[in-house]
C-alpha cells in the first residue's frame, strides 16, 4: 500500500485548492506534449484536437471619416490597438490561424476574401465605425458562424443587428457588445468546438458498429466513429512491453494517496491496457476511445479501462465509459469550448437541498486541463463490481460546473451549479461531487431524458454552449428550470 499524502493534506488539496488552480495558466499554450516522463512523445494541437489548427477569418469593419464614433478616427491606430489585445491573449489563441486578417468597409471589399471566409471555422468581425452594416450583411450571407465584436461608440449597427438576429440571414450570428476585450479570444471558443468535432475520430471497442447514430453524427458534425474489435485491441495490448507497463503502474501507485482494494496485478494490467489505448489512438489519429465495458466487452479484455481513460482525459484526449457515444461527443465539445475534460456521471437527487450528486467510479485528475494541477486520488475497485482498478478523484468544492448531453443530433440538454461537497462515502460510485443547482432539483428530475449519463466540466460555460448551439442550429434546453 502507498500511503502517499497524509489525509489532512489530502483533504486540504481536494477541498481548498481552488485559488492555486485559478492561476494554472492559459487554456491553450500551443502544441502540447502529453505529460508524464514515461509517456510517448505524442502531440495534440489543443485539448481535444490532434490534426490541425482552428481557422478563423478576422475582419475589421471600418469606413474612413465615418460620422460615428468620430470622423477623425484613425482606423489604422484602432486596428493596431486590437492587434495588441490579441497579442496579450496569444496563449489562448496558440491553436488558431487567422486565414483572413483584413479591414473592409463595403460589400465590394469583402468579395476578394469570399473563398477564404468559406473555408473558415468561423468569422470574428470587429466593429469599428458606423456605415458598415452592408459589409456585415455580405459576410453573414456567406453562411459561416459569425461573431461581431462591438465595443461602445463603434456605431449604431447594434440596433439593426438585434433585428437581424431574428431573421434567417442572422441565424448564425452572435454579437458581443462589450468593453471586456478578453471576449475576443473567448468568442473563438465555439469555432474551436465546431472544428474539433468535425476533425474528431472516436474509437469504440465493442462487438457492435456505430450504426445509425454514427451516420447521423458524421452528417451533422463531421465526427467519425469507428468500431474496434476485441482481437485488434488485444494485439495492441500484447505489443506493450511489460517494462513500460510496470513503469506506468508504478507511476499510478506512487502518486496515489492510497491504494485500497486493487492488487499490484490489477494495476499492472490496467496500466498496460492504458498504454495500448494510446498506441491504438496514435495509429488511428483518434482523439477519444470508448469501451463497452459493461456489455459486449465485459471480462473480454485483460483489465477494465478506467485507469486508461483517466490517463487519456488528463492528456487532453478522451476515454469514455460504457461506450456512451453521446458522452464522447460532449467530451470533445467541452474540450473545444473550455480546454477542459469532462466527468462522465449520473446523478442522485436531494430535493431538500436543491442539489444533485454527480457520481461515477471513474474520475479525472486534471479537471483544469492537461496543463493544470492534478487532483489527489486513491486507487480503488469499481464499487458495484468489486473488481478492477479505478482512480477515485477528489475534486474541488467551490467550482462552478456545467453538465450536458447531446439529445440525438438536434439538441443539447444542460444544467449548471456549484460544487458544495465531495462526499467521502462508500455509498454509490467512487468519485462524487454534490452540486447545488442553478434551478430546481425536482424540475431537473422531471425533465430528465436522453439517457442516465451527463458530462460535467469545471466552469459555467453556458454562454459558449449557447453560441455553439446557435451556430449549428441546435436547440439548447436548460433541464433545471
Amino acid at each position: 500500500m502507498n500511503n502517499g499524502i497524509e489525509r489532512r493534506e489530502f483533504l486540504c488539496r481536494s477541498l481548498g485548492g481552488a485559488a492555486a488552480c485559478m492561476a494554472a495558466g492559459p487554456l491553450y499554450a500551443g502544441p502540447i506534449h502529453l505529460p508524464g516522463a514515461e509517456r510517448a512523445a505524442s502531440k495534440i494541437v489543443s485539448p481535444g484536437c490532434r490534426r490541425s489548427r482552428v481557422k478563423v477569418a478576422r475582419i475589421y469593419l471600418g469606413l474612413p471619416r465615418a460620422h460615428y464614433p468620430n470622423p477623425a478616427l484613425d482606423l489604422q491606430a484602432e486596428v493596431r490597438a486590437y492587434r495588441e489585445r490579441f497579442e496579450e491573449q496569444k496563449a489562448d489563441l496558440a491553436d488558431v490561424d487567422f486565414l483572413v486578417d483584413e479591414m473592409v468597409g463595403s460589400p465590394e471589399q469583402v468579395a476578394p476574401f469570399r473563398e477564404k471566409i468559406a473555408q473558415a471555422d468561423g468569422v470574428l468581425a470587429i466593429h469599428l465605425t458606423l456605415g458598415t452594416l452592408p459589409a456585415m450583411k455580405e459576410i453573414l450571407a456567406l453562411g459561416r458562424p459569425t461573431t461581431i465584436f462591438s465595443a461602445p461608440y463603434s456605431g449604431h449597427e447594434w440596433f439593426y443587428l438585434s433585428e437581424l438576429g431574428r431573421q434567417d440571414l442572422g441565424k448564425h450570428m452572435e454579437c458581443l457588445l462589450t468593453t471586456d476585450y478578453a471576449q475576443l479570444s473567448q468568442a473563438i471558443r465555439p469555432f474551436r468546438a465546431i472544428h474539433h468535432l468535425r476533425e474528431a475520430k472516436i474509437l469504440n471497442v465493442a462487438s457492435w458498429p456505430p450504426g445509425e447514430y454514427g451516420a447521423e453524427v458524421k452528417k451533422k458534425f463531421g465526427t467519425e466513429i469507428m468500431q474496434v474489435s476485441r482481437d485488434r485491441m488485444l494485439k495492441f495490448y500484447d505489443a506493450v512491453g511489460d517494462g513500460d507497463a510496470n513503469a506506468e503502474a508504478q507511476r499510478w501507485t506512487r502518486n496515489a494517496v492510497q491504494v485500497v482494494e486493487p492488487s499490484a496485478e490489477d494495476i499492472f494490467k490496467s496500466s498496460k491496457l492504458a498504454l495500448a489505448f494510446e498506441k491504438l489512438m496514435d495509429e488511428e489519429d483518434a482523439t477519444v476511445i470508448g469501451v463497452d465495458c459493461y456489455g459486449s466487452m465485459y471480462h473480454q479484455l485483460p483489465a477494465f479501462p478506467c485507469i486508461g481513460f483517466t490517463r487519456l482525459n488528463d492528456m487532453g484526449l478522451g476515454g469514455i465509459c460504457q461506450s456512451d457515444l453521446p458522452c464522447a461527443m460532449v467530451h470533445i465539445l467541452f474540450q473545444g469550448l473550455c480546454g477542459r475534460p469532462g466527468f462522465v456521471c449520473n446523478p442522485t437527487f436531494d430535493f431538500a437541498t436543491g442539489s444533485a450528486t454527480l457520481i461515477h467510479c471513474l474520475g479525472t485528475t486534471k479537471m483544469d486541463g492537461p496543463a493544470g494541477p492534478s487532483a489527489p486520488y486513491k486507487l480503488r475497485s469499481i464499487m458495484e463490481r468489486e473488481e478492477g482498478a479505478v482512480p477515485e478523484v477528489q475534486m474541488r468544492t467551490g467550482e462552478r460546473v456545467t453538465a450536458a448531453i447531446f439529445d440525438a443530433t438536434s439538441s443539447v440538454r444542460y444544467f449548471t451549479g456549484q460544487i458544495v461537497g465531495v462526499p467521502l462515502t462508500d455509498r454509490g460510485c467512487r468519485t462524487k461531487i454534490t452540486v447545488k443547482l442553478d434551478g430546481d432539483a425536482e424540475t431537473l428530475w422531471r425533465n430528465w431524458t436522453a439517457g442516465i449519463h451527463r458530462v460535467a466540466c469545471y466552469g459555467d460555460i453556458s454562454k459558449e454552449l449557447a453560441r455553439f448551439c446557435r451556430f449549428l442550429d441546435l436547440k439548447l434546453v436548460n433541464e433545471a428550470v
